[in-house]
């Protein structure tokens, strides 16, 4: 069973792992016997932890760094390039031949001040491995002088790139065969874009062109349609979350991770597309634990990030995710997440589970980790499905690994960074492919140079990455003359396959033929009647241009689907039929609601998108919350323009006059309720902040009803309080009338006005009795 392997070991910890136990029998009900005996084996044998208490920050070569990596038995790392072939590397693409692009950010922290980041002499790299040995032994700088290239994505016989602080796309390409571009041209560009270049951590990732044919990156609230060789924006209303990194999986599924949150994965229930939906439970507590073998002492959140053993203590620079697609590593480990941790020097291995429709990931060991090594100069940041089957791990290698914005003089991370010598290391960067003992790497793909003909028969490859680039590679070719091989393919026929089709070739058959505008509703009323779950819910997927034009025989097949025996499929007809307000949809969507009101799934999946509704409507700030909130921040806003912006302005800063302070970050205001409700039911008198104001006195309003008092407050600390959001001293901005009520009834019969030092020993006291 291809769970069973968490079961065993699960059972020695029962105590503590009663949720996980719970979820995966239930996961066991829903999931058939498909995994060989060899790849049960292959991955219960958990990788030893080897700890490393006092790690040395010594540069080691790539020979001996290999040597220090923690792997399960029967894997292990190839070196395929290293300094100088390359530096700095960050991300990685292979052209339909499996030439390899490499992002190298040169100017990457190559000190602890960050000294000439900005400088645009970073590059791309194109490598070859001439010989098939799986080593890079060819090299050419393909693209020079660039500011620090974050993304890249090859399209044909062009490169489209996309550099740091700017949100332009350009192509590439070499016209003449000597490994440098000579060629470019603009694909895409936003004249009114305005980059976030405060922090070069907080931009965009990603280029990852999905099984809808649809390229998507992180950070920014579009995703692109290649289109006549130029890309199309489409935007994502609820906007894209992540950081550094991005994936999907066969299905099309898209994991987003962020460091900076110190989120694993998120995001990966539904398309951004559809609205935002991440489950509390879609990872547990013990899954944001890392398990390093060294101790870590640099991490950017001190001390509490840190274990007794200086262990980083849980994720917070997980980046770099895939989807392991291949078929040259144990067949168990198809479909797993992998997610890179820096800091902590590993690659965290996750099953992906699916029950009734809601995806959960867990710790493929426990409280170790897939691949860990004791050099501290690791640092993975991203990872791949390669051509050859195997999987490859960008390992940046080097001392800092942190953005200058943490590491400037005087910080805990600087203090170490400085005690070990951190920034000395650097220009350097390896590449490791992950291979097994009893598998052998898969032949070199000639895409570049193939018939269409001859890429559909790749469409039913057992490595997704070949599926991934053969659908690309028609897309971009737009020739039709395979359209007929593709909807016999889609219909389950052999066409000029060496067999009959698998669901997955029938699912990439049908997003061609989508990607090739020649999809109908014959091939798609067939593919709904599929006996793959999978591919019914693509057919869905796909129907949504005859969804949005009210075709009543889509719609009539539709309806039977509700009753489908997958929530998968539930759940995409939900998310599908989101884009048709009309009767005969919204009765289908009112009886799947009525049939599932036992789901967590699907219930989500409602409120995620009337969230994304509400966002078009209001705005993306106003459009996430709840509606009672949303209605008290539009009614307050109302009287605050027409009230309190008089004295205080608009923008809340103060006018120029100084008739009253600004309210803008103000910690009565974004502070304890009690403190602004009282301020405004009675007033207040006095000097604030060691400043007397014109009448030295705010009137009160307490004439006012309740919930007029709690509506302008919640407007106020919502648009310009600053008081925490998240975390364990996390406060609402909002106020209800029964809050208000309940201080109109403390306070009495008092009349006076508040000063800020009665309201200050207020606080305090009421600090003291709880």
């Amino acid at each position: 069973m291809k769970y069973s392997f968490l079961i065993s070991k699960i059972c020695s910890h029962m105590k503590n792992k009663l949720r996980i136990l719970g979820t995966l029998a239930v996961a066991m009900l829903v999931y058939t016997c498909t995994i060989s005996k060899d790849a049960k084996q292959s991955v219960s044998l958990s990788p030893k932890r080897m700890f490393n208490p006092n790690p040395s920050a010594k540069y080691l070569s790539p020979e001996e760094s290999i040597k220090t990596f923690n792997l399960p038995k029967g894997y292990h790392l190839e070196l395929v390039a290293s300094e100088p072939m390359i530096k700095e590397p960050v991300a990685i693409a292979w052209d339909g031949n499996a030439k390899m692009y490499v992002a190298e950010m040169l100017t990457y922290m190559q000190d602890a001040d960050a000294t000439g980041e900005r400088v645009p002499r970073s590059r791309i790299s194109l490598l070859e491995d001439t010989n098939s040995d799986g080593k890079m032994d060819k090299s050419t700088v393909f693209i020079d002088n660039l500011l620090l290239p974050r993304m890249i994505l090859c399209v044909n016989h062009e490169l489209l790139v996309n550099e740091t602080n700017t949100i332009t796309i350009s192509a590439y390409k070499d016209t003449n065969g000597d490994g440098k571009a000579d060629a470019k041209r603009i694909v895409y560009e936003n004249a009114r874009y305005s980059a976030n270049d405060a922090n070069m951590e907080h931009q965009r990732s990603g280029l990852d062109w999905n099984l809808d044919n649809y390229i998507y990156m992180t950070y920014e609230p579009i995703r692109f349609r290649y289109t006549s060789g130029m890309l199309r924006a489409d935007t994502i209303v609820s906007g894209s979350p992540g950081q550094w990194g991005l994936t999907h999986d066969n299905y099309g599924r898209l994991f987003y991770s962020s460091a900076g949150g110190e989120v694993p994965v998120q995001r990966f229930q539904i398309n951004p597309v559809y609205g935002s939906l991440d489950l509390k439970d879609q990872y547990s507590t013990e899954f944001a634990a890392v398990w390093p073998i060294i101790s870590t002492p640099d991490v950017q959140g001190g001390l509490p990030r840190l274990r007794p053993d200086s262990t980083l203590n849980r994720f917070t620079a997980s980046c770099g995710q895939s989807i392991f697609r291949g078929d040259r590593l144990p067949p168990d480990l198809m479909g797993d997440y992998l997610v890179c941790e820096p800091v902590g020097r590993l690659i965290r291995r996750a099953k992906v589970i699916d029950i009734k429709g809601k995806s959960t990931v867990e710790n493929a060991y426990f409280q170790q980790e897939f691949i860990a090594s004791s050099d501290m100069n690791f640092r993975p940041v991203n990872s791949y499905t390669g051509p050859d089957g195997n999987l490859y791990i960008l390992d940046m290698h080097r001392g800092i690994i942190q953005q200058g914005n943490w590491t400037k003089s005087g910080s805990f991370l600087r203090k170490v960074i400085d005690r070990l010598g951190f920034a000395e290391n650097i220009g350097h960067g390896r590449i490791y492919r992950l291979v097994h003992d009893k598998y052998k790497s898969g032949p070199k793909p000639r895409m570049l140079d193939e018939s269409p003909s001859k890429l559909v028969t790749y469409l039913d490859h057992p490595n997704g990455w070949w599926r991934d680039n053969a659908q690309k590679q028609l897309v971009i070719l737009g020739d039709k003359s395979v359209v007929p091989a593709l909807k016999q393919i889609a219909a389950g026929k052999q066409a000029n396959l060496s067999a009959k089709p698998s669901h997955l070739a029938r699912i990439h058959a049908l997003w061609t033929l989508e990607g090739l505008d020649a999809i109908d509703k014959d091939i798609l009323l067939a593919a709904m009647n599929d006996q793959d779950p999978n591919v019914r819910k693509a057919a869905i997927w796909i129907s949504e241009p005859y969804i949005k034009g009210k075709d009543r025989q889509i719609l009539s097949r539709l309806a039977e689907l509700k009753t489908d025996m997958s929530y998968n499929v539930r759940t995409q007809l939900l998310l599908s039929l989101s884009y048709n307000k009309e009767d005969k949809a919204q009765s289908i969507v009112k009886d799947l609601m009525a049939q599932n009101q036992d789901n967590e799934m699907l219930l989500a999946t409602a409120a995620a998108l009337e969230r994304n509704e509400n966002v078009k409507t209001y705005g993306i700030r106003l459009g996430n919350l709840a509606t009672a909130n949303r209605n008290l921040v539009l009614q307050g806003a109302s009287i605050f323009r027409s009230l309190c912006a008089s004295c205080h302005g608009t923008d809340a800063k103060g006018l120029s006059t100084g008739v009253a302070p600004p309210l803008v970050a103000s910690k009565r205001l974004a502070g304890d309720k009690n403190t602004a409700i009282n301020i405004l039911l009675h007033g207040l008198t006095g000097p604030i902040e060691g400043k007397t104001y014109p009448g030295d006195l705010m009137p009160s309003f307490g004439a006012n009803s309740d919930e007029w008092v709690a509506a302008v407050l919640s407007y106020a600390r919502f648009e310009f309080g600053r008081g925490p959001r998240n975390g364990p001293n996390a406060v609402s901005p909002f106020i209800t009338s029964a809050e208000v009520k309940n201080v109109r009834d403390e306070s009495g019969t008092r009349t006076k006005s508040w000063t800020v030092a009665e309201l200050e020993k207020a606080e305090s006291l009421k600090t003291v009795s709880q």
